[in-house]
């Protein structure tokens, strides 16, 4: 072992002298690699930047990867009952939508349906707050045709929107990115006048227009004054909305309402026909005892268990197939371009022993192995390689960081990005790749030199 580690050490040390001593020629076999190993950093750096860009934009619309979501009907009490069990508890959270109009009373609004106030008319009449009735023609032919509720109300300054109302923080599952202001408190006693959150998209109407502080949506006993206190970002186009669940039931119908699809008739009930589909219930998977306490309740309440179906968000999943095939197709383009380096430092190599050639005969005359001499080789191609993979990791490293703050604003996550570790491991290994196979030939010629050759000099 111990001879083995001597020969590692004296063939590195020769291989440095050999590069000290030929700094253009290693100059050269630097550049020829350069661009190959480059290509390989670049491409695994921007793999993993469009994974991760991908995984963000799914996390915001349907929660990070992992997280185990429930949809409850609303069936007798299992509203109250939800609420009940994970109020308060880490790694749960709950959420129903509303279609919400804030702004003037009696009037259609700027846009309708819940449209991208950018494009108000882009659903033409549809959209996702819009109820729709069936007409068909003489030929029998049938289509939605969506119903003017405004009763040819004129035009006014009102925004229709989508309200998520919300049981505990649901951040903690879909990642907000702040824009401005602050985010709901979950803490305290729920305030009658409902504090709400919009996203940019909404946030550009509230800006654009001057936005009477009403808010309407079906169910509602009276139109309360919400309080706009903050603007995120949750990767939605259309106009969005985000509240206390708490603060919204202030202002929801009670259970008189609700009879028809109440068990036991129970008056604390707040989940009323045409409110929302139900509960779409988040669960990280470090909150089982809570899930499987849920379960339970429900079951006693009357719930059917085949009602009670659990899927996890396996988000990475679902655009790992698509990116590889995308990442195999690059690094065989880049692997073209490293061959092309490959064989610029097995030019250089085979170049350089021709002309040490009376230098490694006169090593093997006085006894150096083989082995030694094909490792002094390999000691300098693989040196180079190493230093060449630096070199452009550093660069990509540097590409990444200008792109970051020059399309930061078009593209907030690159802010947040760092160099992906994965594209300097994939530039070493590129690197070391390189050097071995364009120093095995040369290495292989210097370990043929035969001894009788010194006697030429």
């Amino acid at each position: 072992m111990m001879r083995l580690s001597g020969r590692f050490r004296s063939a590195l040390i020769i291989g440095l002298q050999g590069i000290r001593a030929r700094k253009m020629r290693t100059f050269l076999s630097m550049i020829s690699l350069f661009l190959g190993v480059l290509a390989v950093v670049t491409v695994q750096a921007a793999a993993e930047t469009a994974r991760t860009l991908q995984l963000a934009d799914i996390e915001l619309h349907s929660g990070k990867d992992g997280t185990r979501m429930m949809y409850i009907p609303p069936i007798g009490s299992a509203t109250d009952i939800v609420t009940a069990t994970i109020q308060d508890q880490p790694g749960t959270a709950a959420t129903y939508p509303l279609q919400v109009t804030i702004g003037e009373p009696k009037v259609r609004p700027i846009n309708p349906g819940g449209s991208p106030l950018d494009r108000p008319d882009q659903y033409g009449g549809y959209g996702p707050g819009t109820r729709y009735e069936m007409q068909c023609d003489e030929s029998g032919a049938c289509r939605p045709i969506p119903v003017d509720e405004s009763g040819g109300a004129p035009p006014g300054a009102a925004i229709e929107m989508q309200l998520t109302a919300m049981i505990n923080d649901i951040r903690q599952f879909r990642p907000f990115r702040s824009v401005s202001g602050q985010w709901l408190d979950f803490g305290g006693k729920p305030s009658y006048s409902p504090r709400i959150v919009v996203n940019k998209a909404a946030a550009v109407g509230f800006n654009r227009y001057t936005i009477p502080a009403e808010m309407r949506f079906e169910g509602a006993i009276a139109n309360p004054t919400p309080r706009i206190i903050g603007v995120i970002d949750d990767g939605n186009e259309q106009p969005m909305a985000y509240a206390r669940a708490d603060e919204i039931n202030n202002w929801m119908a009670k259970a008189e309402s609700a009879a028809a699809v109440t068990k036991g008739n129970d008056p604390k009930s707040r989940m009323v026909i045409g409110t929302g589909p139900g509960l779409q219930v988040m669960l990280s998977p470090t909150a089982g005892e809570t899930e499987s306490l849920l379960i339970r309740k429900l079951e006693g309440a009357g719930v059917p268990r085949e009602a009670l179906h659990v899927e996890v968000n396996d988000a990475r999943k679902s655009i790992e197939q698509s990116l590889a095939i995308l990442n195999w197709i690059f690094l065989g383009m880049a692997a073209l371009v490293l061959l092309i380096g490959v064989a610029g430092i097995l030019n250089v190599g085979l170049a350089t022993v021709g002309e040490r050639v009376e230098e490694f005969a006169l090593r093997r005359a006085v006894g150096t192995p083989r082995v030694l001499l094909a490792g002094i080789v390999l000691a300098e191609t693989l040196l180079t390689g190493l230093l060449t993979a630096g070199a452009a990791i550093g660069a990509a490293a540097a590409g990444i960081d200008v792109a970051g703050r020059i399309l930061g604003g078009r593209i907030p996550q690159l802010l947040e990005m760092t160099f992906p570790w994965q594209a300097g491991v994939a530039g070493v290994i590129a690197g070391l790749v390189a050097g071995l196979l364009g120093g095995s030939i040369p290495a292989f010629r210097a370990a043929r030199i035969p001894i009788a050759t010194v006697m030429r000099a």
